[in-house]
């Protein structure tokens, strides 16, 4: 049987240790859980009216990285006046959406400095997310249910890559034993607004993570959206930093 809630996937930074580059030197996971009844009602017809009414068709993938370069048909925000408006509509869109956020920021120069044979980050933030999106799940009684995770495709072998490590972990390799939780793969045509959003919230928590104490509108629009205990602590909860 499947569970009523659907988990979109999305990174933010390289997870190569290879080379670990200023001014990110991060890799970030995020995990956002919807209900798929709210994703259907409420969180593609609002993102949906968001693109018919800055681009006049929904044929757009809203992608972070294309909106701070003002790139390919984001450049329209190279207008001051609509790049104001733009991103106060797209913060109000994420803010009243109605999800649950669960993420993984591994630092990857403390991660080589730790350890001399140090795991992948993206199997290491993986494994985080996937053991609190089940904790999540459980919790509200869908634990037995299976939840399917939606990543993008990146590529055969970075897919393969992340297939083997998905299901080693679900198979067994995390703190719950065998959790229900199945992996999808979508590609980025599929043009998936749970994906954009999983974009579009994940370079806010690294940068964040880098600078807390600078201003950071993005980071506020989605602190809300944090898994997090009784007592609202998001670290540990909702928000997993490594090491």
């Amino acid at each position: 049987m499947f569970s009523d809630y659907v988990i979109y996937v999305d990174e933010s930074g390289d997870h190569g240790l290879n080379s670990v580059q200023e001014p990110y030197p991060v890799f970030v996971l995020s995990f956002c859980i919807f209900r798929k009844s709210d994703y259907a009602s409420s969180v593609v017809p609002t993102f949906l009216n968001f693109k018919f009414q800055f681009f006049g068709h929904d044929n757009i993938v809203l992608h972070g990285n294309e909106i701070r370069k003002e790139a390919g048909a984001l450049r329209i925000l190279v207008n001051a006046a609509l790049r104001q408006q733009f991103i106060e509509s797209l913060d109000e869109a994420i803010r009243q959406a109605p999800f649950t956020l669960i993420a993984s920021v591994i630092d990857k120069a403390g991660l080589r400095n730790r350890y001399a044979n140090p795991d992948n980050p993206y199997e290491i933030a993986l494994r985080f997310c996937l053991e609190r999106s089940f904790s999540f799940l459980r919790g509200i009684g869908q634990g037995d249910k299976k939840t399917t995770v939606i990543v993008e495709c990146r590529g055969k072998k970075e897919d393969d890559e992340l297939e083997l490590a998905f299901l080693r972990i679900v198979a067994g390799d995390n703190r719950w034993g065998r959790i229900p939780l199945e992996l999808g793969f979508a590609d980025k045509k599929a043009n998936l607004i749970g994906l954009q959003i999983a974009d579009l919230v994940s370079h806010p928590i690294g940068r964040h993570h880098l600078k807390p104490d600078q201003p950071n509108r993005a980071y506020d629009s989605i602190v809300s959206k944090f898994r997090h205990s009784t007592t609202g602590e998001i670290k540990g909860w909702g928000l997993k930093t490594f090491p």
